[in-house]
């Protein structure tokens, strides 16, 4: 897995081991960023279910200002920080080691983004309650984008949301929606 372009183009990222992340597949990532290839710059990301964190950073290689990359699982937070740093963007990298419940709580009506990516364990029911809490905290900058991967057929929805675009690959399904501006 690497990074695709910008800044850090070809920096190969660590993976966790074991079942408990599944990495996005380069092919899948660079359909995601294609959707937004103009919608990057200078917005503020965040990435609520880090793994790796390579859809961050990503973002961050390509012109995003910052991000702050969540996940719940300790060793998967270290090798988060390490890829930041190998990909020298740790600068503009936030890490927190935590549940997206409490992540969501705390930054309710505190901050806002303008990337959020979702890609929870699969069949976990953290989707839609994770939308549900975004829309909710005012945590989506107007204009802000959500990137949603699943498995699910079922349509996904976020309180002051419109459906921007999706794409399936195999069978995986990214759901972009997009925050109504007032």
């Amino acid at each position: 897995m690497r990074i695709i372009t910008g800044s850090a183009k070809g920096a190969r990222l660590e993976t966790p081991e074991g079942d408990s992340t599944r990495p996005t597949s380069e092919r899948a990532k660079e359909g995601i960023f294609s959707m937004l290839q103009f919608d990057i710059e200078g917005r503020s990301v965040l990435d609520l279910f880090g793994g790796s964190g390579q859809l961050a950073l990503e973002a961050l290689s390509r012109g995003a200002e910052n991000a702050l990359i969540v996940d719940s699982d300790a060793a998967a937070c270290e090798i988060i920080k390490r890829n930041a740093k190998k990909t020298r963007l740790f600068e503009k990298t936030t890490v927190l080691c935590s549940d997206y419940k409490s992540v969501l709580r705390n930054l309710a009506g505190k901050r806002s983004f303008g990337l959020i990516f979702l890609d929870p364990p699969y069949r976990s029911g953290y989707l839609p309650d994770a939308l549900r809490r975004l829309g909710e905290g005012g945590l989506i900058a107007d204009g802000g984008f959500v990137i949603c991967e699943s498995d699910l057929d079922d349509p996904l929805s976020c309180p002051g949301c419109s459906l921007y675009k999706q794409a399936s690959y195999g069978r995986l399904r990214f759901t972009v929606l997009r925050k109504d501006c007032p």
